[in-house]
C-alpha cells in the first residue's frame, strides 16, 4: 500500500513539475503545441486507444449515472467562475498552448481519484476559451490504469459511459516532439509505431499506457448519449479532449 501511494505521489508530482518547467519555457513551446495537437487529433479506432466495453443495462445503472450527474452538476456551478476553480485549486493545463478544450486539473483531486470515486470532486474541469475567460462545459475524472472494467462499473455503469485510455504511444527522442505532427509519423498518438520492439529501434520511449483511465461528463446536455458522449470527448478534431494532460506521464497510476 505504502508502495503504491509513493508511486502515485511522484508521477502526480512529476507531472506538475514538468507542466511548470515547460510552460515557461519559450523554446519548448513548439514542442508542446505538436505533442498537445498529436493527442487532439489521434482516432479512436486504431491501435493507440482502448475503450471499455458497452454493457447492457442493469437494473439500477440509469438511476446510479443520473445521480452523478445530478451530484456533479451540483458542485460544478460555483466553476462557472473560471476564477474561482483556480481559486479552489484547479490548475490550468498549458494555458499558452491553443486548445480547443481546456483541462483546469485538481492534483489532489486526481489522487484521491485513485482510491475512491467522488462525483463532486472530478479530477479536471472541462472549458472553452471565451475571449478574456473561460466557459465551464464538463469535467473529466480517471482511474488508475491497472482498474478491471469491473471497478469502472462500481464508478460508473458501463452500460451508460464508456471510459478510454490512451495506449501504446511511441515518444519521439528528446527534442524531435514536433515530429508528432508530420504526415505519416511514425511517433506520438497518431504514429504508426504501436510496439516496444519498433519504438526502441526508432530511438523513441515506449509508453504502454500514456495515462490512467479518463471518462468525461458534460452535465448540463439533456440527453445521456450526450452528458456520456464518447464522440465528444474522443473526437479531438471538433472538440479535443484531452488534450489536455499532456503531461509527461509514462506506465503510471494517472492523466
Amino acid at each position: 500500500m505504502k508502495a503504491a501511494v509513493l508511486a502515485i505521489s511522484i508521477t502526480l508530482l512529476a507531472g506538475r513539475m514538468w507542466a511548470q518547467e515547460h510552460q515557461h519555457d519559450e523554446g519548448a513551446s513548439g514542442e508542446l503545441n505538436a505533442a498537445t495537437q498529436a493527442m487532439e487529433h489521434h482516432h479512436h479506432d486504431g491501435p493507440h486507444m482502448h475503450m471499455s466495453a458497452l454493457r447492457q443495462p442493469q437494473p439500477g445503472d440509469q438511476q446510479k449515472a443520473d445521480a452523478i450527474v445530478q451530484q456533479t452538476r451540483q458542485a460544478m456551478e460555483k466553476y462557472r467562475d473560471y476564477q474561482v476553480a483556480l481559486n479552489d485549486g484547479f490548475r490550468i493545463f498549458l494555458p499558452n498552448v491553443p486548445q480547443k478544450m481546456y483541462h483546469f486539473t485538481n492534483y489532489s483531486n486526481a489522487f484521491a481519484a485513485a482510491f475512491s470515486f467522488d462525483p463532486s470532486k472530478p479530477t479536471s474541469l472541462l472549458y472553452q476559451k471565451t475571449g478574456d475567460g473561460y466557459k465551464l462545459i464538463g469535467a473529466m475524472f480517471t482511474a488508475p490504469v491497472g482498474f478491471s472494467e469491473d471497478q469502472l462499473n462500481q464508478r460508473v455503469p458501463l452500460s451508460v459511459a464508456q471510459w478510454h485510455q490512451h495506449v501504446n504511444m511511441c515518444k519521439p527522442p528528446q527534442g524531435r516532439q514536433v515530429e508528432m505532427l508530420r504526415k505519416n509519423s511514425r511517433f506520438g498518438l497518431n504514429g504508426s509505431i504501436s510496439t516496444r520492439e519498433e519504438c526502441e529501434a526508432a530511438g523513441g520511449t515506449f509508453m504502454p499506457h500514456v495515462f490512467g483511465w479518463m471518462v468525461h461528463l458534460y452535465p448540463w446536455e439533456k440527453m445521456s448519449d450526450d452528458i456520456w458522449s464518447v464522440e465528444r470527448q474522443l473526437n479531438k478534431e471538433s472538440n479535443n479532449e484531452h488534450q489536455h494532460h499532456d503531461h509527461d506521464m509514462s506506465d503510471t497510476e494517472q492523466h
